[in-house]
């Protein structure tokens, strides 16, 4: 049975909001996405009365899942502190439900350097999981995400339990590298459970939405999805989480390192000086808020010619190595712009998986080599 619009506004006029009023009249929805019993929408209040909104936003979101036909909901509840007025006092953790789901005040990691009242000094580590790791890179269309679901598979051939959060919640790829068209199912505890492939987890807010649904989001209910994402999800237990980033330096990085204890960064850039200069942006932002960069991967580093043996530096070679020796962070290796990377990661079937004895998994591997000797404390 299909869901749409009207039904959902039906549902959330039944569900009175702080003000009195129904909710659809209190002038906070954001515009609802409704589509395959999937649905999705945003409560924008001021920061001032989040926490009476909470109540509300569970109760809206009980009303939806109970329209027949409806299989996932994703409520987010984003605030915005009024121009000149001053922060609200804010709870051990930004969403006062997430405490129901078994995390404690008590459980907080707060980050070496970091004072007590940074907002660095509220993160809260996800139970069961162990290194979260963020893939980022300063610029879209270096191969990111193509990168972060074949370290994520290198990772795992390994022996690491690993899963793989899409945070690129602009233009998630997750659901294209990996074929996944199915929805993720929610557990008794109200978590959305990740969808299994190639031995590893899964989660994508493309998993929620239409592959050509666009993302028109504003900061808040960026860093409110991402909040969800990572704590309304049933990981289990890890051994790695990898976060792939939205391109750039903007509220999702941020919101990624105030939340969880990133354990540190791998960017990915191309040899080209403009990619380069994001790049270095990219290391710079993760280095205030006390990230450490694991280390630079130079995507479409050359290209050699499947007939010839010819091998051609199209964007130039080498630019990502020497920019690491320049800013003293790790160099994790080359992957070069190959025919088999692509057609693989257009089909759903990630090269390290697809083809694993070949030499395109093998780089991927040995990134992942190095990546987990960081992780054991090892040097590089």
């Amino acid at each position: 049975m299909a869901v749409d619009k009207d039904q959902v506004l039906a549902a959330l006029r039944a569900v009175t909001s702080p003000r009195g009023v129904p909710l659809t009249e209190a002038r906070v929805l954001s515009e609802i996405a409704a589509s395959d019993g999937k649905v999705f929408f945003s409560i924008n209040v001021d920061a001032a009365e989040a926490r009476a909104w909470e109540e509300t936003r569970g109760r809206a979101e009980a009303a939806v899942r109970a329209i027949p036909g409806v299989t996932t909901v994703m409520v987010a509840l984003t605030a915005e502190r009024r121009p000149g007025a001053a922060p609200a006092p804010q709870p051990s953790h930004q969403h006062s439900h997430q405490h129901s789901h078994g995390v404690r005040p008590d459980t907080q990691h707060r980050p070496h350097g970091a004072p007590a009242d940074s907002p660095m000094g509220k993160q809260v580590a996800i139970p069961g999981v162990g290194a979260i790791i963020a893939v980022a890179s300063g610029k879209g269309g270096v191969g990111k995400s193509t990168t972060a679901i074949n370290l994520a598979l290198g990772l795992r051939d390994l022996g690491l339990k690993v899963g793989l959060l899409d945070a690129d919640i602009y233009g998630p790829s997750v659901p294209r590298l990996t074929g996944i068209l199915q929805k993720p199912q929610l557990n008794d505890a109200r978590k959305m459970v990740p969808i299994l492939r190639f031995g590893i987890p899964l989660m994508s807010i493309g998993f929620l939405v239409g592959e050509e649904t666009p993302m028109v989001w504003r900061g808040p209910m960026v860093m409110s999805a991402i909040r969800q994402m990572l704590w309304d999800v049933a990981w289990g237990v890890l051994d790695v989480l990898i976060v792939d980033m939205p391109p750039g330096t903007g509220d999702a990085q941020l919101t990624l390192a105030q939340q969880v204890p990133l354990r540190g960064a791998v960017i990915v850039s191309t040899p080209q000086d403009l990619a380069l200069i994001d790049a270095r942006r990219g290391i710079a932002m993760f280095s205030k808020v006390n990230v450490p960069t694991l280390g630079i991967v130079e995507n479409m580093s050359y290209f050699q010619c499947p007939e010839c043996g010819t091998r051609s530096d199209i964007f130039g070679h080498g630019g990502a190595r020497h920019e690491a020796e320049r800013l003293n962070v790790p160099f994790l290796g080359e992957i070069p712009l190959h025919m088999a990377i692509r057609t693989s990661s257009d089909a759903g079937a990630p090269v390290v998986d697809s083809e694993p004895n070949g030499p395109h998994a093998a780089i991927y591997r040995a990134i992942g080599e190095k990546i987990k000797a960081q992780l054991a404390g090892a040097t590089v």
